[in-house]
């Protein structure tokens, strides 16, 4: 434990220090909410956005876009520039095992996921009369679930791929992707056809459901968690077995 501490407060100052990681992590997903609360506002429409406004529908759907940033923008570019430039071959120098260097990875991303995600939904509240969550308590195990999965897929995203642009490159196709289609930008209900059918392959989808259901007070999307559950776990493994120091 005494080595993860340590860990987390190296990793955390060797993220605040990387310009992408804060406009990711804390500027994208706020003009996001600027730019689609100006637009639609939260007003209900009959239709649209599972009868609630917008904003209500949007906010639990900018948080899972939050973790999803962080876990898949970030995280695979730090950790391929870590083994670009030697460090994690350092740190096996240093017998830090691999479980450390990626659990220190995961915790830094859920500790910047949490100040970026009060701070939204902070702004979300006051600025457009956003609802708050109608259970704090169901909302903070779907907070931490979508945290781990997304981090789990950064960073086999950053063992996968050789160089901190690859990674990086891929992470923001995959976060934009997920954006469009995943719940966090056009409405659910204008998604058909083959749109339809391809946000039900992305992560953000099953996050998304997973965040909304305390937050609009309908409870424990139990699929949805155990979808996203199975992608974290396949992404963890995939992470273990090819896991390079250099």
């Amino acid at each position: 434990m005494t080595t993860l501490r340590k860990m987390v407060a190296v990793e955390l100052k060797l993220f605040l220090r990387e310009p992408l990681t804060v406009v990711f992590a804390l500027a994208l997903p706020l003009i996001t909410l600027f730019v689609l609360g100006g637009v639609f506002g939260n007003t209900p429409e009959a239709g649209f956005y599972a009868g609630v406004g917008a904003m209500d529908f949007y906010t639990p759907a900018y948080i899972g876009l939050v973790l999803a940033s962080i876990g898949v923008i970030s995280i695979p570019a730090h950790l391929a520039g870590n083994r670009e430039r030697g460090v994690l071959r350092r740190f096996r120098a240093s017998s830090v095992p691999a479980a450390v260097v990626v659990g220190s990875e995961v915790a830094v991303s859920l500790l910047i996921a949490l100040v970026s995600g009060v701070v939204l939904v902070a702004c979300a509240l006051v600025m457009y009369g956003a609802a708050p969550p109608q259970s704090a308590w169901l909302l903070m195990p779907a907070f931490l679930l979508s945290g781990l999965v997304f981090a789990t897929l950064g960073a086999m995203l950053g063992t996968l791929l050789p160089t901190a642009r690859a990674a990086q490159a891929a992470g923001m196709l995959l976060w934009f992707v997920m954006l469009f289609l995943g719940g966090a930008g056009p409405p659910p209900e204008v998604l058909t056809g083959a749109l339809g059918w391809l946000r039900h392959g992305v992560p953000l989808t099953y996050s998304v459901g997973v965040l909304q259901g305390p937050w609009l007070g309908t409870g424990w999307n139990w699929a949805d968690a155990g979808i996203l559950a199975a992608i974290g776990l396949a992404a963890a493994l995939v992470t273990a077995l090819r896991f390079r120091w250099e």
